[in-house]
C-alpha cells in the first residue's frame, strides 16, 4: 500500500485551489445574476459566460490540487485526453444545470435538477480527472466516502444556484462564493481520501505526461481566462446603470429636439 500525501507542496496547492473555486463560483455567480436580470441573446451568453466560469473554476482547483498529490513508490502521470475529457464535461453539465436555472423562473423543480446536474458534473470531473492518472499499481476506492463526496457536490451546486437567484448584492455573492468555494474543496479532498493505492514497483515508463508538462500550463492557461474574464464582468455595466444612464439621456434627447 502505497503512501499518499496530498499536500508535497504544503499549504500551496490547498490554497491556491480554494482561492481558484471562489474566483470560478464568483465569476459564476454574477454571471448568472447579470443573466437573470436579461433577455434574449443576452441572457444565453451570460449563461454561457457563468457556465465555463464555474467549469473552469472548479477543474483548476481539482487540479492546482492534484500537484500536490504524491504516492511513494511511484511517479504519477496523466492521460491527456481524458484530461480535456474532464474539463469539456465539467463545463457541458455545469452548462446544462445553469441554463435550467437561468430559464427556469425560479421554481423549485428547476432549481433542484439545476443543482443535481450542476452537482452530478462537478462529481462526474473529478472522477473522470482520477481516471486519469498513470502510476504503478492499481487505485481503489471507499464507497462511502465516494458516496459522500457526491452529496457534497450536489449539496453545495444547489446551494450555489440558489445564491444566485436570490442574492444580489456584490457582498453577499462573495460571502457566497467563499461558502463555494469550500464546499468545491470539500468535496474534492473527501473524493481523495476515498483513495487507497497498492504500489507495485516497475521500471517501465508511464505513458501520459506529467503534472508540470501538462497539468500546470494549463491551469494557468485557464486560471488566465478566470481573471480576465472577472474583470471584463466587473466593467461591464448592470442592467440597473444601463437603465439609468438610458433614463439620464432621454432629456437630453428631448432638449436636443
Amino acid at each position: 500500500m502505497g503512501h499518499l500525501d496530498h499536500a508535497t507542496f504544503g499549504w500551496l496547492t490547498p490554497v491556491l485551489s480554494y482561492v481558484m473555486a471562489c474566483i470560478g463560483a464568483a465569476l459564476g455567480l454574477r454571471c448568472t445574476v447579470r443573466a437573470l436580470g436579461a433577455t434574449g441573446r443576452s441572457r444565453r451568453n451570460w449563461l454561457v459566460t457563468a457556465a465555463s466560469a464555474i467549469g473552469t473554476g472548479i477543474w483548476t482547483m481539482h487540479f492546482v490540487a492534484m500537484l500536490g498529490f504524491g504516492v511513494t513508490g511511484t511517479e504519477i502521470r496523466y492521460d491527456v485526453p481524458l484530461t480535456i475529457l474532464s474539463l469539456l464535461v465539467a463545463m457541458i453539465v455545469v452548462g446544462a444545470g445553469v441554463f435550467a436555472v437561468g430559464y427556469g423562473g425560479g421554481r423549485p423543480r428547476a432549481l433542484f435538477l439545476g443543482g443535481l446536474t450542476t452537482g452530478l458534473g462537478v462529481a462526474s470531473m473529478h472522477y473522470l480527472g482520477m481516471a486519469a492518472l498513470r502510476l504503478h499499481g492499481a487505485v481503489h476506492y471507499d464507497p462511502v466516502l465516494v458516496a459522500l463526496s457526491v452529496l457534497i457536490a450536489v449539496a453545495a451546486a444547489t446551494a450555489a444556484l440558489w445564491a444566485a437567484l436570490n442574492i444580489k448584492s456584490p457582498i453577499a455573492v462573495t460571502v457566497a462564493s467563499l461558502v463555494m468555494g469550500a464546499a468545491v474543496s470539500s468535496m474534492h479532498y473527501t473524493g481523495m481520501f476515498a483513495v487507497s493505492v497498492d504500489v507495485t514497483p516497475s521500471g517501465e515508463v508511464l505513458p501520459g505526461a506529467t503534472a508540470m508538462q501538462f497539468i500546470f500550463p494549463l491551469a494557468v492557461g485557464l486560471g488566465s481566462y478566470l481573471f480576465l474574464t472577472s474583470a471584463f464582468v466587473a466593467l461591464s455595466p448592470t442592467a440597473g446603470e444601463r437603465e439609468a444612464s438610458e433614463s439620464a439621456q432621454r432629456p437630453l434627447e428631448s432638449a436636443a429636439r
